[in-house]
């Protein structure tokens, strides 16, 4: 994990988290310069570098600040950008009542640098407006949590996410935020940059097993597939459930919903690190999609009572990790489907036994 690799002010930041094996390399680039972002690069080389020209990042235009050395080794690239956090509320009328959306990228962001854990493999981006007119965030924050992983697990903390060496996790955090309105709820915009010839797909996957997160039975996946094989190239994977707590338990969960993914060439700032990467090709050569995460239940009450929302998505290469029965899940539904299979096959036994004794006492008739 390298913090802001090649420049010694904090005023900005940037988190460069490479993974290299003998023969590829993956990179993660997180910023909070302009809208918080992460590039996910893969290489076919394990000596490939980030290069940096931070002059040019820092400038209006950054267009091609940020590359990959050599650059004939890059076989994937994508990014994810977090745009914007939505506040509304439902009217009598059933109708939704937005305020003015928070803008991420005119957020003022503190230095990761006394956050930032290279055994844990976190860092954590604490932002707030740069204007606040309303007054919201007088006592409130917004922040990204970002962890890496140099080993396949799960998490402790709920939603307790299955995680490989090629993933890494971002939190999404709103504290003491104040509502603007009675009930209200919010919602974050995310956003993803794709080459052409990738096609995002927004999956819905059910489970009777909820042993590792209790009462939540779905899980949603943002893949990104390749038009010419439907081979999965990346991903961003999450539980259908926010938490109202710091330490989340099962009645603190938040209802959480995505409304539909759609093109969304529009939603990117101006000045980020996507486009430092991807050049002025937004809508031509790159695509961008975005969808929304939904954060509520009713009313929003969890909300108001604690000021606390957490929700967790993990992301990166190859296809998400997919959830199996644990083994004592299996036992409990071996014994539970077993014993009846058991005791039938045992009766159907017995009876044909005690038939076939009777009907032998008797001598046959001529």
């Amino acid at each position: 994990m390298q913090y802001n690799p090649g420049w010694n002010n904090s005023s900005v930041n940037l988190l460069h988290v490479r993974a290299a094996g003998p023969a590829d390399t993956l990179h993660y680039v997180w910023s909070s310069i302009g809208a918080p972002a992460v590039l996910l690069v893969a290489t076919a080389s394990g000596s490939s570098v980030l290069r940096i020209n931070w002059t040019q990042l820092l400038s209006p235009a950054p267009a091609g600040a940020i590359w990959i050395d050599p650059p004939s080794s890059v076989v994937y690239s994508a990014a994810v950008v977090f745009t914007k956090v939505f506040e509304y509320s439902e009217a009598k009328t059933l109708e939704e009542l937005f305020y003015p959306p928070y803008d991420l990228s005119d957020f003022s962001w503190d230095s990761i640098n006394r956050t930032l854990n290279h055994t844990a493999l976190t860092a954590e981006f604490t932002g707030v407006p740069a204007t606040n007119p309303s007054g919201s965030f007088s006592n409130g924050s917004v922040a990204f949590r970002v962890t890496a992983y140099d080993a396949g697990g799960r998490d402790r903390p709920l939603p307790s996410l299955l995680h490989t060496a090629n993933s890494s996790k971002v939190e999404f955090v709103l504290a003491g935020v104040a509502p603007r309105g009675n009930g209200s709820r919010f919602a974050l915009e995310v956003a993803t940059v794709e080459e052409t010839g990738v096609v995002q797909k927004l999956r819905s996957a059910r489970s009777i097993d909820d042993e590792y997160t209790p009462t939540i039975f779905e899980m949603l996946s943002l893949v990104a597939e390749s038009r010419n094989d439907s081979s999965t190239l990346s991903f961003l994977q999450w539980k259908a459930t926010a938490y109202g707590s710091r330490s989340p338990r099962r009645e603190d969960g938040i209802q959480c919903r995505s409304r539909g993914l759609q093109a969304a060439n529009w939603t990117l700032p101006v000045s980020s690190i996507v486009h430092a990467y991807f050049g002025e090709g937004m809508g031509s050569t790159y695509t961008v999609s975005a969808v929304n995460i939904t954060f509520g239940g009713e009313d929003g009450k969890v909300y108001q009572e604690k000021r606390y929302l957490s929700w967790s998505a993990l992301l990166g290469f190859g296809q998400p990790p997919k959830d199996t029965f644990s083994p004592l899940v299996i036992s409990i539904m071996a014994v539970a489907l077993g014993t009846p299979m058991a005791m039938l096959l045992v009766g159907s036994c017995v009876v044909l036994f005690a038939q076939r004794k009777r009907y032998s006492e008797y001598e046959p008739i001529n």
